[in-house]
């Protein structure tokens, strides 16, 4: 997607998320009574105490973090989270006084889940695209590219986890002293990570098979023939049977796995194992069987 897009397209793609996005907590999160993940999740607390919009919320928290992020990061990656930032708070803060969607809002309806489990799809959406698309959704995630760039080999994980958990805290003491607000934020959570998660990591999926073997030759002929997928050999050796073997390395779609399979059960002294591959990169073809 962000290769595909020119340097106009990827902000207009950025500037529509965060309309998906402001979207989605007016339709989703706001009348449902639930918390979602990091510093938004904290700003959806003190807008349902305080009556003070997520929209005036997020410019005060994000536009700190988007001038230290112009200064010591990037000035693309800076006016990329501004541009989302901008946006999402313009479109909170507009529904938020036209109150155009309280007709159509999902309210709990029929069950108190779908709310939560709506918005941590679109959320986990949005926050995976934009950030392949070279920007931000601003909060923890300016934050976590500041502390990357110092410290490249220092692990965020725990924080986020402890923002989210505190945020899931105060949600029971903040929702009328009830557990259901704060499974709603844990599955938000869960949700929105997963989604996100499967986006940054890649949409070519495939698996990589490693086939120990005394038949490379005519192994691989068989793959590079039925599976027109390319093998790299190496050397190996046994140390059980103390004899010369060769490691064969191969990448297929995963719609090729029982096709791989068929190969392998005519030479039964093989041995195999396979993993996946999240993302393929560069002279990778995609056979459709």
């Amino acid at each position: 997607m962000h290769h595909s897009l020119g340097q106009a397209g990827r902000y207009l793609a950025i500037a529509g998320l965060a309309v998906v996005m402001g979207l989605s907590y007016e339709l989703f999160v706001f009348p449902n009574a639930f918390a979602p993940a990091g510093i938004n999740g904290f700003a959806t607390i003190i807008q349902y105490l305080f009556h003070v919009s997520i929209g005036y919320l997020s410019l005060i928290i994000n536009l700190p973090l988007i001038l230290l992020a112009w200064r010591k990061l990037d000035a693309d990656f800076a006016r990329k989270s501004l541009l989302f930032v901008l946006v999402f708070s313009g479109v909170t803060l507009g529904l938020g006084k036209l109150d155009l969607l309280s007709s159509i809002a999902y309210d709990s309806g029929s069950s108190e889940i779908l709310g939560p489990v709506a918005a941590g799809v679109i959320s986990g959406a949005v926050y995976g695209l934009v950030i392949r698309l070279g920007g931000s959704t601003g909060g923890t995630d300016i934050v976590a590219a500041w502390v990357h760039k110092l410290h490249p080999e220092a692990s965020l994980v725990w924080v986020i986890f402890g923002l989210n958990a505190s945020v899931a805290v105060l949600s029971f003491f903040v929702y009328g002293y009830q557990f259901e607000p704060v499974i709603l934020c844990l599955i938000y959570c869960y949700l929105s990570s997963r989604i996100s998660d499967g986006i940054l990591k890649g949409f070519k999926i495939a698996l990589k098979f490693e086939v120990v073997t005394q038949h490379a030759d005519e192994l691989s002929a068989r793959l590079l023939q039925d599976l027109h997928h390319g093998v790299t050999v190496l050397p190996a050796q046994g140390m059980y049977s103390d004899t010369p073997k060769s490691l064969l390395i191969c990448v297929v779609n995963r719609s090729q796995v029982m096709q791989f399979h068929n190969v392998l059960r005519e030479f039964p002294d093989t041995f195999a194992y396979v993993s996946n591959v999240n993302e393929t990169l560069g002279n990778f073809k995609h056979v459709t069987q």
